[in-house]
């Protein structure tokens, strides 16, 4: 199975032969069908990461896939266009891997004003010189009014890793530093402001981008890196877990360490929300040995995408899987993999 497969969240099923699905995106249920139905019909040598990284002549070469389906296309900080470009260059870095060729596809609905497609084309169109990467093939099909939202998209990229390059999971050891390579939430709320047609005192904007430079600065300043997560579906709290579980290992999470913009804050606090588990579309997290992580959170801070980055946490030997929270008030409580996620349609 492709290591980023991904599917809309499940809910539990009304009857043992069917499953009912839900928007949404990672979490315990959909970790349980990836596990139950597609890992047994596509058996893969790639590790289960962001990205399958396969040997090719000599060298590795970097493969994920992604699709796209948010609502609204248009929010603060970006648009559906602009995710489909940094979502998929952002999983090829998280293997380590320079990012080189997409391809896009295209599903649009009868209906879709062609100048909202040329907008959103404009847009993919830029981000991926921005990051230095070709579309270089894709697809199109049109289906009956009704059938689809507007407009959903599908990307997948190629990216080469280099030698001695090896970012997963499984390199993950108790003892490790955990980073965040920024305030976490934006993205989340920024859409939701936009849907729900919410007004903030100080408005919110996504923090979509590129996570390829912070990668390769960390690369090359010689930071040893174990593994690396963009915080998206399912926010902080979610990749998080899905390290530790992977990797067989516990973690400690530091409340008052983890960066929360007070507008961020505020509005969870307003809607009834964790911002641990709402979506970023431009933040990861680093695993790093101890005796590098002040020199890996330098690297992150002295780049304008890392400049609020944090030590947020440590891992420990177990429980295996369990992500633990140590509050402001000295007490702990499990921060576990929901089973659903908080906000829909959200990339």
């Amino acid at each position: 199975m492709p290591a980023d497969f991904s599917l809309s969240c499940p809910v539990p099923p009304r009857h043992p032969s069917t499953v009912q699905l839900a928007h949404g995106g990672g979490g315990r249920l959909m970790r349980q069908l990836i596990e139950s139905v597609f890992l047994e019909a596509f058996p893969s040598p790639a590790e289960r990461h962001d990205g399958a990284v396969l040997p090719l002549g000599g060298g590795r070469l970097a493969l994920t896939t992604d699709s796209y389906v948010v609502t609204p296309r248009f929010f603060p900080g970006g648009d559906i266009g602009r995710l489909a470009i940094y979502g998929t260059v952002n999983d090829l870095a998280m293997t380590g891997a320079r990012p080189l060729y997409l391809s896009a596809g295209f599903i649009l609905e009868e209906g879709l004003p062609l100048e909202e497609l040329r907008r959103v084309v404009a847009s993919m169109s830029e981000a991926a010189r921005e990051c230095g990467v070709a579309v270089v093939t894709g697809d199109t099909k049109v289906v009956d009014r009704g059938k689809v939202d507007g407009l959903f998209l599908n990307t997948s990229g190629v990216g080469r890793v280099s030698e001695g390059v090896s970012i997963h999971p499984r390199r993950v050891r108790p003892g490790d530093a955990v980073l965040v390579s920024g305030d976490v939430g934006r993205h989340g709320i920024a859409v939701l402001s936009v849907r729900e047609g919410l007004a903030f005192d100080t408005p919110v904007r996504s923090d979509c981008a590129s996570l390829a430079p912070l990668v390769a600065a960390l690369l090359e300043a010689g930071v040893e890196v174990h593994c690396l997560r963009d915080t998206t579906r399912g926010g902080l709290a979610t990749a998080l877990n899905e390290v530790a579980l992977d990797a067989g290992v516990g973690l400690v999470l530091e409340e008052l360490a983890v960066p929360v913009d007070e507008a961020v804050a505020s509005a969870c606090e307003l809607l009834g929300l964790d911002p641990l588990y709402v979506a970023c579309e431009g933040r990861m997290v680093a695993f790093v040995p101890e005796l590098q992580a002040e020199a890996a959170l330098e690297v992150l801070c002295r780049h304008p995408l890392g400049a609020g980055a944090a030590r947020i946490g440590h891992v420990t030997e177990g429980p295996a899987g369990q992500v633990s929270l140590r509050t402001g008030l000295g007490g702990h409580r499990l921060v576990d993999l929901l089973s659903g996620e908080q906000l829909p349609r959200i990339c």
